[in-house]
């Protein structure tokens, strides 16, 4: 895997499912996955009104992208991440923690006012790593 978490005992340790920072080697293939929603293949919201169920559709989206370009939600360095309501962290992180695994990623979490659809809850954006020779993607 090229990732590797960094810690600094200067810092805080973090208070959800992120790494303070991430090094990844540069001896690979980037893939950035675009802001990832609760829609699912059909064009459905999946989950309206439920954070939970949102973020699981997010991160299987998320996974799907990653699988076509060759990689794994561990080769994951950094996610943004857009949610309606702050007091949702727990709950996010308590469903990132079962898709990232491995080092988790570096992240950003903030607060927005709408989104493009009035029904999603939440929004991912990721940034991977991919080893040389790793899937070339479709």
């Amino acid at each position: 895997m090229p990732k590797q978490e960094v810690r600094s005992v200067d810092l805080a340790v973090p208070n959800g499912h992120f790494a303070q920072a991430v090094s990844a080697s540069s001896q690979g293939r980037l893939v950035f996955v675009s802001g990832m929603t609760a829609r699912t293949r059909s064009g459905t919201v999946e989950g309206i009104g439920d954070i939970t169920a949102q973020t699981h559709q997010v991160c299987r989206n998320i996974r799907a992208a990653m699988e076509a370009a060759g990689g794994t939600l561990d080769d994951i360095v950094r996610v943004d991440v857009y949610v309606r309501n702050m007091e949702d962290f727990a709950a996010i992180h308590a469903v990132r923690r079962q898709y990232f695994t491995g080092v988790p990623p570096a992240s950003t979490l903030v607060e927005v006012s709408k989104f493009v659809n009035k029904d999603y809850l939440i929004e991912i954006n990721a940034i991977a790593v991919l080893r040389d020779g790793q899937g070339q993607g479709t």
